[in-house]
């Protein structure tokens, strides 16, 4: 449906094998704030009866992935960290602006973004790992994440006119890229 500005090189996947357990604690993070966040999505706008549903399909589907990461750890014996704050999606929430409609075209069009840059860097974990159980959790998880942007975008459609939906996503496209340029590579997803 659309692509990312920024393209991630293969180099970045160095930090994240080289310190596995510590990207399996990111990414359990990661999964549980995404079901946190479409629950909140669901809780802010009540009204949408369409968003409502999908968000709470959404939070279920991302708590067992948490789970699933959950299983992995446990088999590596590796307990939970303490949530750290992401620099990348700090940045990226600066981007929302104010007012209740275009608050959510935002909302919709990050968590957009932030998936199909999910999407592009689980699926460079999948390629770097060795071929056995963990690679393929890695590739069903990406192909997961590939849905999830598809249906922010179509949310943002639902609800907004189409034409200013694609300039915005657009301009969140470049500032994201912006921002990934900015990371440094290290054992986490962003």
């Amino acid at each position: 449906m659309f692509e990312l500005k920024y393209h991630t090189p293969f180099e970045w996947t160095e930090p994240v094998l080289a310190d596995f357990n510590t990207f399996l604690q990111d990414h359990a993070a990661a999964e549980k704030k995404a079901s946190g966040m479409a629950m909140s999505m669901l809780s802010h706008y009540p009204d949408r009866k369409k968003l409502v549903r999908a968000m709470t399909d959404l939070a279920l589907e991302e708590l067992i992935h948490f789970k699933q990461v959950l299983k992995l750890m446990t088999a590596r014996d590796v307990t939970l960290a303490d949530d750290k704050k992401d620099k990348y999606i700090s940045d990226i929430r600066k981007l929302f602006r104010n007012g209740r409609d275009v608050f959510l075209m935002d909302r919709l069009l990050v968590a957009a973004v932030i998936e199909a840059r999910g999407y592009e860097r689980f699926s460079l974990v999948a390629q770097a790992l060795e071929p056995g159980k963990d690679k393929e959790f890695y590739d069903a998880i990406a192909k997961s994440e590939a849905k999830h942007k598809d249906l922010f975008v179509e949310l943002a459609y639902e609800y907004f006119d189409k034409e200013e939906v694609d300039i915005r996503l657009e301009e969140i496209l470049i500032a994201e890229a912006k921002i990934c340029e900015q990371l440094p590579f290290r054992a986490a997803l962003h």
